[in-house]
């Protein structure tokens, strides 16, 4: 959809802005020269409607070119300063939360051509801990949220068992007695798990977020229809910065469900050149890296900078409310 939108604003800026310099250096000076004419003919003695009627332009171009200004304005924003997303699933949660809508800056990783997505002028590369928008490269017509958790070259583990990562960077060009990769994995800092606010509901339906407070509201059946759990928290130092991270009290999932790179172990995976690996903060509600591969750096959209407004809201349902309080920068 979004890529839809980019080919449609493309074409009407270039369509409005050709009826727009038409008008301005072609059709009015063309217009204004036949009034000139007109009034020299009649030694100015003509009726000054019907002169304006002479020098007016067609009612369809005045209209559609007058739309060029702000579509122009609205294209250079949105294809290479900001880009608004809206936040659908709750993979992200806590950092982002479904209702969210989010600027996304586009010039972190270049400033990239608006439908084919190829970088024009290299402005950066997405850095371990950022949060950024890509192109789900099974799907590219569809845009995905997560972290990146491996840049080129670093190697993941991932415990299934214990929700934990093992990063080992790649190896800088200034690096000794390093082989393959590095001895020595990055400090993730975990705190210990704690109970957080937010519960998990699986019904018919699929899974749905709520609060403490909005879970002690919900008349939810005995029937055994409904199966809910409070999601458990900790920290994870990504980047420099700690984020929060949030767990099912389960195993969700096991090594054999995983994308299993050739020549790793399962749960293992050594990030190609080109490429990243991505996973969102609700470690057992994200559809990731960890389950279908990597993220090649073309895919990418864009950094998320802030979240603008936040509305209170579950998966395909209307808002209930705002939440003023999360708008803000986003880390």
């Amino acid at each position: 959809m979004a890529g839809m939108f980019a080919i449609i604003l493309t074409l009407a800026t270039f369509f409005t802005g050709i009826l727009w310099f038409l008008e301005k250096f072609k059709w009015r000076p063309a217009r204004q020269r036949k009034v000139e004419e007109v009034r020299k003919q009649t030694d100015g003695k003509i009726d000054g409607k019907i002169l304006a009627q002479v020098g007016s332009p067609k009612g369809w171009v005045d209209s559609l070119s007058s739309f060029f200004p702000v579509l122009f304005v609205v294209f250079v924003i949105r294809s290479f300063i900001f880009e608004p997303f809206q936040i659908p699933s709750g993979s992200m949660m806590q950092t982002l939360l479904i209702g969210d809508f989010i600027a996304v800056q586009k010039y972190s990783y270049g400033i990239k051509d608006p439908i084919t997505n190829t970088t024009i002028i290299p402005t950066g590369r997405p850095q371990r801990g950022d949060i950024a928008v890509f192109k789900d490269p099974r799907n590219p017509t569809i845009d995905f949220v997560k972290r990146v958790i491996g840049v080129p070259g670093d190697k993941i583990i991932y415990n299934p068992e214990n929700k934990e990562l093992t990063i080992y960077p790649a190896c800088e060009k200034d690096q000794t007695n390093c082989q393959g990769q590095q001895s020595t994995p990055l400090n993730l800092d975990y705190t210990d798990i704690q109970k957080s606010d937010w519960n998990e509901v699986f019904s018919n339906s699929g899974a749905n977020f709520y609060t403490d407070k909005q879970y002690a509201e919900l008349n939810l059946p005995t029937n055994g229809s409904v199966v809910s759990f409070t999601l458990n928290k900790r920290q994870e130092t990504m980047g420099g910065q700690k984020h929060d991270i949030l767990l099912l009290p389960v195993q969700a999932h096991g090594l054999n469900e995983m994308y299993k790179q050739p020549g790793q172990k399962p749960g293992e995976w050594v990030v190609p050149q080109g490429n990243y690996f991505m996973m969102g903060d609700n470690r057992d509600n994200s559809d990731d890296s960890r389950f279908w591969g990597f993220v090649p750096e073309k895919n990418f959209v864009g950094k998320v900078s802030a979240i603008w407004i936040s509305f209170d809201k579950q998966p395909n349902e209307w808002p209930t409310g705002i939440r003023f309080d999360r708008i803000g920068s986003v880390h």
